[in-house]
């Protein structure tokens, strides 16, 4: 049986992720040499929320989305990880189940650390602890900064910088034209700004209207970034 390998792309979108680029050369050999790489079709849960961790994961290629249930049995979208991001280490360290399901979005590609290798390159590498530590803190600003949008800026301000955001992580250029490589429904949207489907739908076609998106079936491109940050901006 081959062993897995990641392609150019995949290598690119590790080593290229904002955090994972800024370790020193060797922690980061030795981190993708503790690495099991796994290839996985869409839709498969590779995360249960209340289950115990076990792993350390970084997303090489595709998307892996985060998701809870709501108390009618709503599956709620939370947010979705995207290439060279890494996650999971917040249940390694405090001993607590997952917090979300978590599900692939298309063919994606994982690279794996399992648990007692993490804590053998936490114990080998005093870096790693104050490189993560500084990853959750940024993870801390942005929930917060997600939070204060969600209670002070209008729905059209909140959807654009989401827009912005998945052209930043999932953008294909085509000449001026970018394409959000990623399947979504509006639902998806609607869940991710905090809004219902139908109000998302309303300001995407105000969007259109602007000459900043248009919108496909399952699939959104972005026309013109500086009308989409303009209206991030209002």
């Amino acid at each position: 049986m081959t062993t897995p390998v990641l392609t150019p792309e995949e290598r690119r979108n590790i080593e290229s992720g904002s955090w994972f680029s800024k370790l020193s050369p060797a922690l980061r050999h030795d981190i993708i040499s503790r690495t099991i790489i796994r290839r996985y079709p869409d839709g498969i849960q590779i995360g249960t929320r209340g289950a115990p961790a076990t792993d350390w994961v970084a997303v090489a290629s595709g998307a892996v989305r985060a998701s809870s249930v709501s108390m009618s049995g709503k599956q709620i979208t939370l947010t979705y990880v995207e290439p060279g991001t890494w996650f999971g280490d917040i249940s390694l360290f405090d001993g607590l189940p997952h917090t979300h399901d978590a599900t692939t979005l298309g063919p994606t590609t994982l690279l794996i650390v399992r648990k007692h290798d993490f804590f053998d390159l936490l114990s080998r590498h005093a870096e790693l602890s104050e490189a993560l530590l500084r990853l959750n803190c940024r993870r801390l600003r942005l929930m917060f900064a997600s939070f204060e949008d969600l209670n002070t800026r209008p729905l059209s301000a909140r959807l654009a910088k989401q827009v912005l955001h998945l052209s930043r992580s999932y953008g294909i250029s085509y000449g001026e034209e970018i394409r959000i490589g990623l399947q979504l429904a509006q639902e998806d949207l609607a869940q991710l700004v905090g809004a219902s489907r139908q109000r998302v739908n309303q300001e995407l076609k105000g969007f259109e209207r602007e000459g900043a998106v248009r919108v496909e079936p399952t699939r959104l491109v972005v026309l013109s970034r500086d009308k989409l940050l303009a209206i991030a901006e209002r």
